[in-house]
C-alpha cells in the first residue's frame, strides 16, 4: 500500500550511464540513475548515483527520518496528518533497529496481544495481505512462487492492542523441497510458527481455478496437528472472479459446510440450471462424489470467513479491525515503534529480489546472488546503497541488464521508491551486475 505522501508524486527524470570495468574475465554493468520525487532537485556528489528525495521527508534528526521507529522510541511528536500516523517507519540503521527491538514495550494499562500466523499455498497473497495490514510494504511480493523464503515478523500496534503477524513461506511438501533444492526454511518455518500462534489465517487464492477447490494436504495436515489453534478462512483475490456464485461453492468445499460449529445453508443460493449440460454440485457423478468425500479437502473448524482482495484498503481494514478485536489480555512483545523484526539490509535485499522475480523470466531470478557492498549515510543524511547482483551466465547478465540498460534501471528505480517509503529518508542506490566466476 503506497504511503499517502506518495500520491500524485511523479518520477521526473532518470539518467543512465553504462560502463565496463576490468578485463574480459570480469564484466560489470552498473545501473546508476537519478530520479527525483516531488518537484525538488538535489545535488549528489557521487557520480552515477540514484537518488530519491522528497521535500515532505524533512526530519527532526539527520539520523532517522520523520516517523521512524526511533522517533517513536525517543518521543518525537508526530502531527496527526503526518505520513506515518498509522504505521511507523523502519530505521535505516541496523543498530537502531536492534536497539528498538530489545526495548521494553511501552504498554498501556490494559494491554492486549494476538499472534497471527498467515498460512497458505505459495503465491496465495500472504505477503501482500501482511503489507496492507501493516501499512508499509516491508515484505517482498511477486507473482512468482517462493518469494518469501523464511518467516518474517510484522507488528500492528493500535491503542491497547498489539497484533503480531507471522508471514510464512508458502507451505510445501518435503518432496517439492528436495526436488527443487529449496531452502529448508520453506519446509520448516510454517510449522514452527504454529507453535506460538493464537490465531491462524488460511489464505486461498480464488483466482486460481486449479488449486482453489481444496486446501492443500500440507495446510490440512498443519491445521490438524494444531487443531487447538483457532482458525479463519480468507478467500483472497475475489475481485478477479466474474461469477461471484463460485465463492459459495468454494466456501462449501473448503469448510465442509461447517463454520463456527454451524452448518451452512447455501442451497437456495444455487439456481437450477435449465441445461442438463451444466450440472449443479449436487448433480455430480456419485462415484466421483464418493471419492471426494473419502479424500479430505476442507476444514470444518473455521471460526470465520473473510472474502476480500488484499489490494483493497477497505476489505483489509475490516479484517484488521477483526484481528485487533481478537487480541486477548496479555503483555506486549514489542515497543509500539516496531514495525518489523527484519534488519534494514534484509528489507533492501528482499525488495531487490522482489523486482528480480517480477521482471526476470523463468529460473533466471532464482540464480541471482546478492551482495551488499555499501550501506552508509551520505553527507546530506541520505542512505547510500550499493549492491552487486552476481549471475552465473552471460546470457542471464544480458537479460538482467535489458536493452540499453532499461530493465536494471527500472528495477533500481522501483526499489528506491519502495525503500524511501519504508525508511522515510532520501535514498541513493546503485545496482551492479557481475558475472559470477
Amino acid at each position: 500500500m503506497a504511503a499517502p505522501g506518495r500520491c500524485g508524486v511523479e518520477l521526473v527524470r532518470a539518467g543512465l550511464k553504462v560502463w565496463q570495468l576490468g578485463p574480459h574475465a570480469v564484466r560489470e554493468w552498473v545501473a546508476p540513475f537519478r530520479s527525483l520525487l516531488g518537484c525538488q532537485r538535489r545535488c549528489v556528489s557521487s557520480v552515477g548515483a540514484a537518488t530519491f528525495s522528497d521535500p515532505r521527508l524533512a526530519s527532526a534528526s539527520r539520523h532517522y527520518g520523520q516517523g521512524s521507529a526511533m522517533d517513536h522510541f525517543v518521543g518525537v511528536s508526530q502531527p496527526e496528518n503526518s505520513l506515518t500516523s498509522c504505521a511507523p517507519a523502519v530505521s535505516m540503521y541496523r543498530d537502531e533497529q536492534n536497539l528498538l527491538l530489545v526495548q521494553p514495550p511501552d504498554m498501556p494499562e490494559n494491554p492486549r496481544v494476538l499472534r497471527v500466523v498467515l498460512l497458505g499455498a505459495p503465491n496465495a497473497g500472504k505477503s501482500t495481505l501482511s503489507n496492507q495490514l501493516l501499512g508499509r510494504n516491508v515484505f517482498p511480493v511477486s507473482k512468482k512462487v517462493h518469494t518469501t523464503r523464511c518467516q518474517a515478523l510484522g507488528v500492528i500496534t493500535e491503542k491497547e492492542s498489539q497484533v503480531i503477524l507471522l508471514d510464512t513461506p508458502g507451505i510445501i511438501s518435503p518432496v517439492k523441497q528436495k526436488r527443487h533444492h529449496l531452502e529448508l526454511s520453506l519446509l520448516e518455518d510454517p510449522w514452527k510458527s504454529m507453535e506460538s500462534a493464537d490465531l491462524v489465517l488460511v489464505l486461498v487464492d480464488v483466482s486460481d481455478k486449479w488449486t482453489r477447490n481444496q486446501l492443500s494436504p500440507q495446510v490440512l495436515q498443519c491445521l490438524t496437528q494444531f487443531s487447538q489453534v483457532p482458525s479463519i478462512l480468507v478467500l483472497n483475490k475475489v475481485d478477479c472472479l466474474k461469477q461471484k456464485s463460485i465463492l459459495l461453492e468454494l466456501t462449501a468445499a473448503l469448510t465442509e459446510g461447517v463454520v463456527n460449529g454451524k452448518k451452512l445453508n447455501i442451497r437456495q443460493a444455487f439456481r437450477p440450471c435449465p441445461d442438463t449440460r451444466c450440472p449443479r454440485p449436487a448433480a455430480k457423478d456419485l462415484n466421483t462424489q464418493s471419492e471426494k468425500n473419502a479424500r479430505k479437502i476442507g476444514w470444518p473448524n473455521f471460526q470465520e470467513i473473510f472474502m476480500l482482495s488484499a489490494l483493497s484498503q477497505e476489505d483489509v481494514k475490516t479484517l484488521k479491525q477483526y484481528l485487533l478485536a481478537q487480541a486477548q489480555p496479555g503483555s506486549w512483545e514489542f515497543h509500539s515503534g516496531v514495525l518489523t523484526s527484519q534488519t534494514p539490509e534484509e528489507i533492501c535485499t528482499n525488495k531487490i529480489r522482489e523486482k528480480l522475480l517480477e521482471y526476470l523470466p523463468q529460473e533466471v531470478p532464482y540464480n541471482v546472488q546478492q551482495k551488499t557492498v555499501v550501506w552508509e549515510e551520505g553527507p546530506s543524511g541520505e542512505l547510500i546503497i550499493h549492491q552487486n547482483l552476481l549471475v552465473p551466465k552471460e546470457s542471464h547478465m544480458r537479460i538482467l541488464i535489458g536493452e540499453k540498460g532499461h530493465l536494471i534501471s527500472q528495477i533500481a528505480q522501483e526499489v528506491g521508491c519502495d525503500l524511501m517509503d519504508i525508511f522515510l529518508c532520501d535514498i541513493q542506490i546503485r545496482l551492479s551486475v557481475k558475472l559470477l566466476k
